[in-house]
């Protein structure tokens, strides 16, 4: 087994998930954890090494309106699918909001979320680092 993890791209822990018939709060569970773990290793790349830095530095890029904004930075980039996909996420309703986040905020991200994670499992991860690379770019200028 660990032959076939060693050449895998971690198909075999989601195998069996189909990306069009999850259910968009599903998705952006899984998005919210590949995108977190994309800004973690930017973080760490671009940045001081010092551990609060990349923390306070990860975490201000990971939040509800941070991700509302890289949804903005990258809209005019989606095709008609990630739209769809997106605006599934963002009209999920979910139950419970961040206390320190607004609404709208938190939906945004829920669809960006949402959109990140059918991204990772089509397999599509060079259309995840487009987008997150733009958007990045965008944000880190304002």
């Amino acid at each position: 087994m660990e032959e076939s993890i060693k050449n895998s791209d971690f198909g075999v822990f989601y195998e069996g998930l189909d990306a069009d018939e999850l259910s968009p709060v599903l998705l952006a569970y899984l998005g919210d954890a590949v995108y977190e773990l994309i800004i973690r290793l930017y973080t760490l790349s671009h940045c001081s090494r010092q551990t609060d830095r990349i923390h306070k530095h990860t975490t201000g890029l990971v939040n509800a309106a941070s991700q509302a904004q890289m949804f903005y930075a990258v809209e005019e980039l989606l095709t008609e699918e990630e739209l769809h996909i997106y605006k599934r996420g963002r009209n999920s309703g979910k139950a419970s909001y961040a206390k320190n986040q607004s609404v709208g905020d938190y939906r945004k991200a829920t669809g960006f979320e949402s959109l990140i994670g059918w991204l990772y499992l089509k397999k599509r991860y060079q259309r995840i680092e487009e987008l997150v690379l733009h958007g990045l770019e965008v944000l880190l200028k304002g």
